[in-house]
């Protein structure tokens, strides 16, 4: 390596050829041998005759430099020179090289970088001869061997951090001693010192970190009806924007609500009406970093379950004044309600209990311990609890203020209680004074019509200031709450119907409830009430997140016991994702309750930040020049001998333009190479439609498409492509997805021929309108229109709607729809004059019961499309974002790949026994 120019050789020892330089240019300059003089007398007889063109006795020292300088390009050029090489790890340079690649959910938000390094790194020790061993530490197998190469094919992102024993990094190391080098991803985990340790301890040990920094989104939680996710923040990040999503009012996933950050803030707070909030399936950071910036949301997200327990019976007649009626009324839209006695209540496991008007709770140690594990405990005074007040205060021994302070109340209450706007009264009732910040009602608009007529009064105290939540126009509480635990206890001072107040009939009174249930502490997958809640029940998993954060099916994953995912971390064999069992859902998330903390190196080991440049390989180049130079050579030779005159120069000059000149050569208009990949591979194309939105949308669904089959299936397509239906050969592809704009040019004559040569010799075309109605091949809608229009000049065959036989639905998965970004629309394909009997000389005989085409407006490559990074691009409707919906999608582009394949194979006879006991028959 020169240091000095930033040039490295990948075979330096190439080099050594230049040494034989001054010996060929020696060579070339030799003189011959002195000439003998002799006499011959017949010479004369050639006196007067015109002389030979003189022949030079040496070459030309030009010449001989170009030569030289041509053979020393090469030369070069076989070295493999590189600009801005790879440096090798500090401290070696020919012993064995590990590469440490983090693959944990912190390494996805620059993956690609990650990845292109990673191979860099392994290509340089290899073309340096030094053997390369992978290791990735959130990979629960061990490291691979050393060898002159490694397979990096299957390296992508974990999404959980790295879990092993501490003392168990050495055995998943290969043995002796090497030199490492690690690609951090800048956050720390349990284990990563010891780690550090072992790998410094076998050799030479460097460490890069990336330059972008991370952000993390916490698990989502209530406060004050307001859900908040806590942010974290690696690196020097600015202003973050995350969405909510969920189910829109078409049952597709949608946008609902997004809110933004500033660069020092460290939550993020939506502040959503209950009904918005219980749709919400995810949240998710923009733009998207990986799993760690993903959110789920579950039942703690959701209705709450309220108990509603009343004093005493309602006397007949007297329902219009009861209060229960004004809580159920309040209380039904956001909550699923729950009646009877607090005994049963209590049995039932409720997030939130209202008593209204009970004085003394007969269950009330069981109702005080549920409350401290996180219950939120709701009362509302009235005639009963302001008797038992009353009589207390003047009963029984000592004063009742010295009394210990009650669990089940806020503060303590005098036992006569406050009369205003009576005839025996003073003053006029009164109004609401506007909610102080921190109160969970702060936002809510006092209504002018709201006042109060009676309450109980709090005993004044030095808490009291801390635990009002609400209170009258002259400070008055009215609303009090207290902390017990990890519930509360909240208490209205007036009665929960209009008896003491208006404010059970405005709409304040449910905004106020509605906040107060928000806030009750659903038991999720941390703490012990969580724990308490997973243990003894099974858990499936539903969809799971990948390392990018995007939901994929749990396909071949066994329930989970709840003890296993009580207060669990995401691993191999749990990852996160929601987890069911029978109506409750609990999501495991990313990243859980402690933050993320960024990896911490001794100075020695300080990590370099940033991946240092890849190199540019400069052989080709000097390569090429060698090449010029001996075409310039040959030409200087034929000038020095004479030979380049007349027609000798003109037709040198052709056979050179020739092929500088000549165009790429194609194969029936299309290009060699694109004719080429498509021969050699299966390759799904899509019809160029000229609207960029729908094209791009094409390409990403066959790719998706196509990596499903390389992963499912024998078949490993190569990468779609877009045909030219006027100059492309479609004999070379076996599917062809044409989606229908209304806009959309007709094809020429031309290639209407080739399209009907296509179809009778086994092709198939899919058509697809995009608009989830082609009831009627789509007449209602203008791209159904359209696919009228262009399909007339096709030989299609009669259509039918897919019948519930079709090979189609059995060609490789058992299926009985054919969804994708939309479902329930019809999909027609050929049908035979008659099913038992076909028609002779038909298609469906032809193309062995191929349909040539299929016909729906399901869009189908919206729900296949995927980006770079695997992710859907797209949302869906259904449950979870749709996954159940994208996986039928793939299976139905499966089945339909295969079908054109394998034609009416699994029609067989042979397959019967196989199927119905596939369909428990």
């Amino acid at each position: 390596m020169i240091a000095a120019l930033g040039l490295g050789f990948a075979a330096p020892w190439v080099l050594w050829g230049l040494l034989g330089l001054p010996v060929l240019w020696l060579v070339l300059r030799a003189l011959p041998p002195a000439p003998r003089r002799l006499r011959f007398a017949g010479l004369a007889l050639l006196d007067g005759l015109p002389d030979a063109p003189p022949q030079a006795i040496r070459t030309p020292w030009w010449l001989v430099l170009l030569r030289a300088l041509a053979l020393a390009l090469a030369l070069i050029g076989f070295a493999g020179p590189v600009l801005g090489p790879v440096a090798a790890p500090e401290g070696g340079g020919t012993g064995p090289l590990l590469l440490v690649v983090d693959d944990s959910w912190a390494a996805a938000r620059d993956w690609p970088t990650r990845r292109a390094r990673a191979e860099d790194l392994a290509r340089a020790a290899a073309l340096s001869g030094r053997p390369v061993a992978l290791f990735t530490p959130a990979d629960p197998g061990p490291a691979s061997v050393f060898a002159p190469g490694v397979d990096l094919a299957g390296l992508a992102p974990r999404p959980w951090l790295p879990r092993r024993p501490e003392d168990g990094w050495a055995a998943h190391l290969p043995q002796g001693s090497f030199d490492s080098l690690w690609l951090s991803d800048g956050v720390d985990w349990p284990g990563r010192a010891r780690l550090r340790a072992v790998l410094d301890a076998r050799g030479a040990l460097r460490i890069e970190e990336p330059a972008t920094p991370l952000i993390a989104l916490g698990p989502a939680r209530i406060e004050d009806g307001q859900i908040r996710l806590r942010l974290t923040r690696l690196g020097p990040a600015g202003a973050v924007t995350v969405q909510a999503l969920g189910k829109g009012p078409d049952g597709a996933e949608t946008v609902l609500s997004r809110a933004a950050a500033g660069p020092d803030a460290a939550e993020v707070v939506f502040d959503l009406p209950a009904e918005l909030r219980n749709r919400i399936t995810r949240f998710a950071l923009v733009p998207a970093q990986g799993a760690q910036g993903v959110v789920l949301a579950d039942d703690a997200l959701r209705r709450r379950k309220v108990a509603l327990v009343e004093g005493a019976g309602t006397r007949e007649g007297l329902e219009l004044l009861a209060p229960d009626l004004y809580l159920r009324a309040a209380l039904s839209e956001g909550a699923d309600l729950v009646e009877g006695t607090l005994q049963d209540m209590l049995q039932s496991a409720p997030d939130v209990i209202v008593l209204s008007d009970v004085a003394n709770p007969p269950e009330a140690a069981a109702l005080a311990q549920w409350v401290e594990k996180g219950g939120v405990l709701i009362r509302f005074a009235g005639p009963r609890m302001a008797a038992a007040l009353a009589a207390a205060e003047t009963g029984g021994p000592g004063r009742w203020r010295d009394a210990p302070e009650d669990p089940l109340l806020p503060v303590r209450l005098r036992g006569a209680g406050r009369s205003v706007g009576g005839t025996m009264s003073w003053g006029a009732p009164r109004a609401l004074a506007p909610f102080p910040e921190g109160s969970p009602f702060a936002g809510l608009s006092v209504p002018a019509e709201v006042s109060v007529r009676r309450q109980l009064l709090a005993e004044p105290g030095p808490e009291l200031a801390a635990r009002t939540i609400a209170a009258l126009e002259d400070g008055t509480p009215l609303v009090t709450r207290a902390a017990r635990g990890a519930g509360q206890v909240v208490l209205f001072h007036v009665s929960a119907n209009a008896e003491w107040s208006s404010i059970p009939l405005s709409g304040l009174f449910v905004a106020m409830l509605e906040r107060l249930t928000a806030s009750a502490r659903v038991a999720g997958a941390d703490g012990a009430a969580g724990a308490a809640r997973l243990r003894g029940q099974t858990w499936v998993p539903g969809p799971v997140l990948d390392g990018f954060g995007a939901l994929r099916p749990a396909e071949g994953m066994a329930g989970v016991p709840g003890a296993r995912l009580a207060g669990a971390a995401p691993g191999p064999g749990l990852p996160p994702g929601l987890y069911r069992a029978g109506a409750q859902q609990v999501a495991l998330n990313v990243v859980g309750a402690d933050a993320p903390q960024p990896a911490r190196w001794p100075d020695r080991l300080a990590p370099r930040t940033g991946p240092e440049t890849a190199g540019r390989a400069l052989g080709p180049l000097a390569l090429v020049a060698a090449l010029a130079l001996l075409l310039a050579d040959a030409l200087a030779a034929l000038a020095l001998s004479g030979r380049l005159r007349g027609r000798g120069a003109a037709l040198l000059l052709l056979v050179l333009a020739v092929p500088l000149s000549a165009p790429p050569l194609r194969a029936d208009g299309m290009d060699i190479a694109r004719a080429t990949a498509a021969a050699r591979e299966v390759v799904l194309a899509y019809v160029v439609t000229d609207d960029p939105q729908v094209d791009a949308a094409s390409e990403a669904g066959l790719r998706g498409l196509s990596q499903t089959l390389s992963r499912r299936t024998a078949v490993e397509p190569g990468p779609p492509m877009a045909v030219d239906l006027e100059n492309d050969d479609l004999a070379l592809f076996t599917l062809i997805y044409w989606p229908v704009t209304p806009d959309q040019p007709a094809p020429s004559g031309a290639a209407y021929a080739q399209l009907n040569r296509f179809l009778g010799r086994g092709g198939m075309i899919l058509f697809d309108t995009r608009d989830g109605d082609v009831s009627g091949f789509g007449l209602t809608s203008p791209a159904g229109a359209r696919l009228r229009d262009l399909a007339a000049p096709l030989d299609i065959p009669p259509l039918a709607p897919v019948p519930g036989d079709h090979v189609l639905t059995r060609s490789f998965y058992l299926i009985s729809g054919f969804p994708g970004r939309h479902e329930g629309a019809p999909v027609w394909v050929e049908a035979p004059a008659d099913p038992a009997a076909p028609v002779e000389g038909g298609f469906y005989n032809a193309n062995d019961g191929v349909t040539p085409v299929v016909i729906g407006g399901n869009d189908w490559a919206a729900a296949w499309a995927v980006d770079d990074q695997g992710r859907p691009m797209f949302p869906l409707g259904g449950i979870d974002g749709g996954w159940e919906q994208r996986e039928m999608a793939y299976r139905f582009g499966v089945n339909l790949v295969m079908h054109v394949l394998t034609g009416n194979y699994k029609a067989d006879q042979v397959h019967v026994p196989a199927l119905l006991e596939r369909l428990g028959q």
